[in-house]
């Protein structure tokens, strides 16, 4: 029997299919990054989205592969930066009300002392400057190398050491505990 040939795929289908497969694969991950950054699971629900829908747009013009994973860490960042740049002129304006942020739902009996104690940590970690909270964040919550960090963030790997450095001192000092 003569072998039928598939028929033609659209262009970017088979980038589609990668794509998919990054989202299932690292969605989860990309979301919990952006909530570090932005203090809002909605908020980085909707930048992690806004990635992919990007990238989708752009495969369908162009014949490229999906983008590796530092490549989606690094535009979940840019969009987060985005995010909250737009919520300072927001707040500029007057146009948002002071909103509480809450990274997750917690059961109150179970957990009461380690939910303040995480409240505390957060509050530290989102007073710090934008930087040094996310080389912590990347380090200690997504647990990258200094040059997963330094690739994420186009920055050098000295420069993420110092990031490092200075902002768990930082942390230190405002939680009261020795550095």
């Amino acid at each position: 029997m003569p072998h039928v040939a598939d028929p033609p795929r659209p262009a970017g289908a088979a980038d589609a299919g990668a794509l998919a497969e990054l989202f299932r694969q690292h969605h989860g991950e990309l979301v919990r990054l952006a909530t570090m950054i932005v203090r809002s699971r909605e908020a980085a629900e909707d930048v992690v989205q806004d990635v992919f829908a990007a990238i989708q747009a752009r495969s369908a013009r162009q014949a490229n592969s999906a983008p590796p994973l530092p490549y989606l860490r690094a535009a979940v960042l840019n969009r987060c930066r985005s995010a909250l740049r737009r919520q300072v002129l927001a707040q500029r304006f007057g146009r948002l009300r002071d909103v509480d942020y809450e990274l997750a739902q917690l059961s109150a009996e179970a957990d009461a002392i380690r939910a303040e104690e995480r409240h505390q940590v957060l509050t530290a970690l989102a007073s710090l400057p934008a930087r040094r909270r996310e080389v912590l964040v990347l380090r200690y919550y997504l647990g990258l190398s200094e040059a997963e960090i330094a690739r994420t963030l186009g920055i050098s790997q000295g420069s993420v050491k110092s990031a490092a450095a200075r902002g768990i001192a930082a942390l230190a000092s405002k939680l009261g505990e020795d550095a």
